[in-house]
């Protein structure tokens, strides 16, 4: 069993920046790919940004290349997403999931384990 819990979440205005985290307990983080989906009211939970265990690996959405980085740190059982140059459209609960299936994955339905969400609203 993994327990998920992210942080970092906000009102912000269009152009600003902010770093979420979320923080892994119980088996060992690194055995995880590790995944940022979002969902914005209305719509269905969408795919944003993977990172294989090590690290080594990451993937974005079209939407938010060059915007978005993905990262984590396996000392500390943390992925963070750092995002920069928020829009409106990025408003959204953002979750983070953990897969064991695989090292990565875009793919919802392959991740094992997710948290509550985080609220981001950017505001125009």
């Amino acid at each position: 069993q993994v327990q998920l819990v992210e942080s970092g979440g906000g009102l912000v205005q269009a152009g600003d920046s902010l770093r979420l985290s979320c923080a892994a307990s119980g088996r060992t983080f690194s055995s995880y790919g590790m995944g940022w989906f979002r969902q914005a009211p209305g719509k269905e939970r969408e795919f944003v940004a993977v990172i294989s265990r090590r690290g080594g690996r990451t993937d974005y959405a079209d939407s938010v290349k060059g915007r978005f980085t993905i990262s984590r740190d396996n000392a500390k059982n943390t992925v963070y997403l750092q995002m920069n140059n928020l829009k409106p459209e990025d408003t959204a609960v953002y979750y983070c999931a953990a897969t064991f299936y695989t090292d990565y994955t875009t793919r919802e339905s392959l991740y094992n384990y997710w948290g509550q969400g985080t609220q981001v609203t950017v505001s125009s």
